[in-house]
């Protein structure tokens, strides 16, 4: 295990714990999400780009046993925190942490043909931000290797004909984001925004899409997060603390 300041968190109302660093990148609602929008069956094959410390892939875990999940994760660091925290929620046989590159991906995960693949990519391109000070936020946060473009070229290639991506990224990328999707022929793309209130604009999105799928665009059931109050909606709630999906169809 890294021996980095560490702190020891709860998702899904405590039924996912993760130790992650005390400082630098940190994952919060934006992986529950996610892996609540992922319509994957028991015994499928899922392939989590950019897993940090795993808590995409064992909230997955968590709704939906039988599964068999593959991280791969470029920092050394939080590679060893996502090993230690499969260890730790009992999934050290379902998920699997590999260490490496997208841009350059890994025998363990080439030509795999995975039935999923879910995704937080890089949210900025760099020069449009100030870089977060701390090393691995900054990894986490600014494309390197990879654009946009590029980072899903390289998820579609790792999908098996007719498999499912799946992706969060920041709601005023989606343009970028469906331009790169048609380019890569991906159909049934369903988007989801997630607005943080009542008549706020949407601040993320998630976006859903299958291999060689001919059906249209959807704009699917958005999920507001707050009431004005500043608390959780009941939608959101049962998203965040128990198991609730969202956003799921498998007929695309």
């Amino acid at each position: 295990m890294p021996d980095c300041a560490t702190t020891l968190d709860h998702l899904l109302g405590g039924r996912v714990a993760i130790r992650q660093p005390e400082r630098g990148y940190r994952a919060g609602s934006d992986p529950v999400f996610l892996a609540a929008a992922v319509p994957a069956a028991p015994g499928e094959r899922v392939l989590d780009l950019g897993c940090g410390v795993g808590a995409a892939g064992l909230c997955l875990l968590a709704r939906v046993p039988g599964l068999h999940v593959t991280g791969l994760e470029l920092q050394a660091e939080l590679a060893a925190l996502a090993r230690g925290n499969a260890a730790a929620n009992g999934r050290g046989d379902s998920l699997t942490v590999v260490e490496g590159s997208l841009s350059r991906p890994p025998e363990q995960i080439r030509g795999q043909g995975f039935d999923h693949v879910m995704t937080n990519p890089p949210w900025y391109d760099p020069g449009t931000i100030t870089p977060p000070p701390a090393g691995s936020k900054r990894i986490g946060h600014v494309e390197r290797d990879l654009d946009l473009a590029g980072w899903l070229a390289a998820a579609v290639r790792l999908l098996r004909p007719k498999g499912r991506l799946a992706m969060i990224h920041r709601a005023d990328r989606l343009g970028d984001i469906l331009a790169a999707l048609a380019g890569l022929k991906m159909g049934g793309v369903r988007v989801l925004p997630l607005w943080p209130a009542t008549g706020r604009a949407a601040i993320r999105v998630v976006v859903l899409a299958r291999k060689g799928a001919r059906t249209p665009l959807e704009l699917g059931p958005g999920l507001v997060l707050h009431h004005d109050g500043g608390c959780y909606t009941d939608e959101a709630e049962t998203v965040l603390r128990h198991l609730g999906t969202w956003g799921i169809a498998r007929t695309a």
